[in-house]
């Protein structure tokens, strides 16, 4: 193992240019643009907004409607296919709870971004 010596100036300098960087990397906005219509949610979620009971959503499974997955127990279904279920009328909702939906994705999206940076 090689000991390296440096003077404490130098190491400060160094050890805030280290700090710089890491400061710049963690600001940076993602350059991957998200396709929202692929954003998973959960059940509980699309109840909510979508304004329908567990129960017509566990039957709309139960009758393979609607394409979910299944994690840790939690069912969870794509953007695209909630709004594939809304323009079929396979359930009773209406365009601005799918857009309350949509805003509430993006909200919590936003809120663990800046939570991650601090």
């Amino acid at each position: 193992m090689d000991v390296i010596t440096i003077e404490s100036i130098a190491f400060k300098e160094l050890s805030e240019k280290i700090s710089l960087i890491a400061k710049f990397v963690n600001g940076q906005q993602p350059t991957i643009i998200e396709n929202p219509d692929e954003t998973w949610v959960d059940n509980y979620d699309v109840c909510t907004f979508l304004k329908i009971s567990e129960r017509t959503l566990q039957r709309l499974r139960s009758k393979g409607m609607v394409s979910y997955s299944v994690i840790s127990g939690k069912s969870y279904y794509t953007l695209t296919e909630v709004k594939r279920m809304l323009n079929q009328h396979i359930i009773r909702s209406n365009v601005e709870c799918l857009s309350d939906l949509i805003m509430n994705l993006k909200q919590s999206a936003e809120r663990r971004r800046i939570n991650k940076v601090i």
